[in-house]
């Protein structure tokens, strides 16, 4: 089957299909049983991550349960730190810690070779494209540069990430030197992604909300068009997906700017705005993951809004950020159905 047949594609290149095609973030993770399973035999998350055999596995769990129209390579976007040697680890109840860093050791930091380090994550990429069917459109991913940063900096997650910001008030150059760093990294670690058989890729920004305008500017904007300039220049066909969470207004003229296929949408953006956002081009969101949690009702009427306002445009149903672990499954069952228009 050819490319266009896939249906996310067909979207990415401009085109309104209804039903519209449905993938999740986070589609596979903690609300799976299966997905515990596997997480338990791997051992440690990054091995999970980096193990071939797992990394498949989880991928497909909810392309056999759900039928999805895009898997997306599990993975994690701190991949990239870790191949940059900043000892990177996800603990339990903490979530993902690194060793910090200061502005000396940014200049400090040895990019040479660390595609050797994301071997298993392409071979991840080249099996899934072969395993899945046919129609599903297959995602690579990688984090911005200023989401990445904010961890490599304050070594964790932070409320509002105050140390990146911070840091990037004190040490203006030595931020756009780690800014540029990854943007070139990530670029080549997406074209890698599409030449082991990724139909198109999307960029994570989710802490893009905690920045004023003239900083989502230069911390956002300007790495964000500097990597798919990159992707885009080396693989013309290339299809990119970007996802600002909490950007709001500042998503107005964002696709233009970066040069992205699709721009994502989080819960918060009114459907309104999203409306006016879909004329420039695809979008696709965002429907509140809380609403999946609460089922029912609430799940419905987000669900219908979001299609009575953006269904008839080009659209890619997703939620406005990845599902949680407490969501049902039972509930993303009545989710993809109801996207479908199918009826029990």
């Amino acid at each position: 089957m050819s490319g266009t047949e896939r249906k996310i594609l067909e979207v990415l290149s401009g085109k309104s299909i209804t039903p519209p095609p449905i993938w999740l973030m986070r589609q596979a993770g903690r609300y799976l049983p299966e997905y515990r399973e596997t997480r338990a035999r791997a051992g440690s998350f990054l091995d999970l991550c980096y193990t071939p055999d797992y990394a498949v596995e989880v991928t497909l769990q909810p392309i056999r349960r759900y039928g999805f129209d895009a898997a997306i390579l599990f993975s994690d976007i701190l991949v990239i730190p870790d191949a940059l040697n900043r000892n990177v680890r996800f603990t339990e109840g903490h979530g993902p810690q690194m060793d910090p860093i200061d502005a000396d050791g940014v200049y400090k930091l040895a990019p040479a070779g660390f595609m050797n380090h994301l071997v298993p994550v392409i071979e991840t990429v080249r099996r899934l494209r072969a395993e899945l069917p046919d129609e599903t459109t297959l995602l690579g991913f990688c984090g911005a540069p200023w989401t990445v940063a904010t961890y490599m900096i304050a070594g964790h997650g932070t409320p509002d990430q105050a140390p990146a910001r911070l840091f990037a008030y004190r040490y203006p150059e030595a931020f756009d030197y780690l800014l540029d760093l990854l943007a070139d990294m990530s670029a080549t670690y997406l074209v890698a992604q599409i030449d082991a058989g990724a139909d198109a890729v999307q960029i994570f920004n989710s802490w893009a909300g905690v920045l004023g305008e003239e900083e989502f500017e230069r911390y956002c904007v300007r790495p964000m068009a500097r990597i798919i300039a990159s992707v885009k220049a080396q693989r013309p066909g290339g299809k990119v997906i970007a996802f600002a969470k909490g950007a709001g207004l500042l998503l107005r003229d964002y696709r233009q700017k970066i040069g992205a296929d699709a721009i994502g949408l989080d819960w918060t953006v009114p459907l309104s705005f999203a409306a006016e956002l879909q004329r420039d081009g695809p979008i696709q969101g965002n429907l509140d993951p809380m609403r999946v949690v609460a089922g029912g009702r609430a799940l419905e009427e987000g669900i219908d809004r979001i299609l009575d306002k953006l269904g008839h445009g080009p659209l890619i149903f997703n939620l406005g950020h990845g599902i949680t672990p407490q969501a049902d499954p039972e509930n993303v069952t009545a989710l993809v159905r109801r996207v479908r228009g199918l009826k029990d």
